[in-house]
């Protein structure tokens, strides 16, 4: 159990957002080497302290990036981690998303969970205030692909050599979800759209 009580964005049954935070560096290393089965060859997030310091210190500054942790309930455990990256302002409003769940956590839908909640978070106007947020995958991440068509993105097509991971230029797909309408008179149309 973390040595203070966290301070939640949002919480759903099972899990809270919160902001990372630098305090977070040494169970947020110990859980990404835990986990690199996991996440290897889709994800490299920082698995030390010296490389997550400057990863917090970039994410907490909140432009043009933010980063979220998502945290079961019932022991306080990072279980993953959201990060809204690269936030254009301006006529665009859009951020484009990273995230991972942690080996311990994995497949108990809790990082789908979390995602739900940093979407609301994200599109609400006391949060993040966008409009439409990206998320790019390498086509051959199931995983991936899954959780986000799960929370309602849509495949927008292909970018070849799109990212440099792990020593080469990867395809990664293109899927994005805008923020839902204003709401208008009468009743609403789609209530669980997250």
């Amino acid at each position: 159990m973390p040595p203070h009580t966290p301070t939640y964005l949002s919480q759903g049954p099972r899990v809270g957002l919160r902001p990372l935070r630098a305090a977070d560096g040494p169970e947020f290393t110990a859980r990404v080497r835990e986990s690199r089965a996991l996440h290897e060859p889709w994800l490299f997030p920082p698995a030390t302290i010296e490389e997550y310091e400057p990863y917090a210190a970039r994410l907490a500054q909140g432009a043009p990036g933010a980063g979220f942790l998502v945290c079961d309930l019932a022991d306080g455990a990072i279980a993953g981690f959201i990060n809204v990256n690269n936030i254009v302002r301006g006529a665009f409003q859009c951020g484009a998303l990273g995230y991972g769940a942690f080996a311990h956590a994995a497949g108990r839908g809790l990082l789908g969970e979390g995602l739900g909640l940093l979407l609301a978070y994200a599109f609400a106007g006391t949060g993040l205030a966008l409009h439409r947020l990206e998320a790019n995958i390498q086509p051959g991440n199931a995983a991936s692909i899954a959780l986000v068509r799960g929370r309602g993105f849509r495949r927008e097509g292909l970018s070849p050599d799109f990212l440099h991971v792990a020593g080469a230029w990867r395809d990664h797909e293109r899927w994005a979800l805008t923020a839902p309408p204003e709401p208008r008179a009468g009743p609403l149309r789609n209530p669980d759209r997250w």
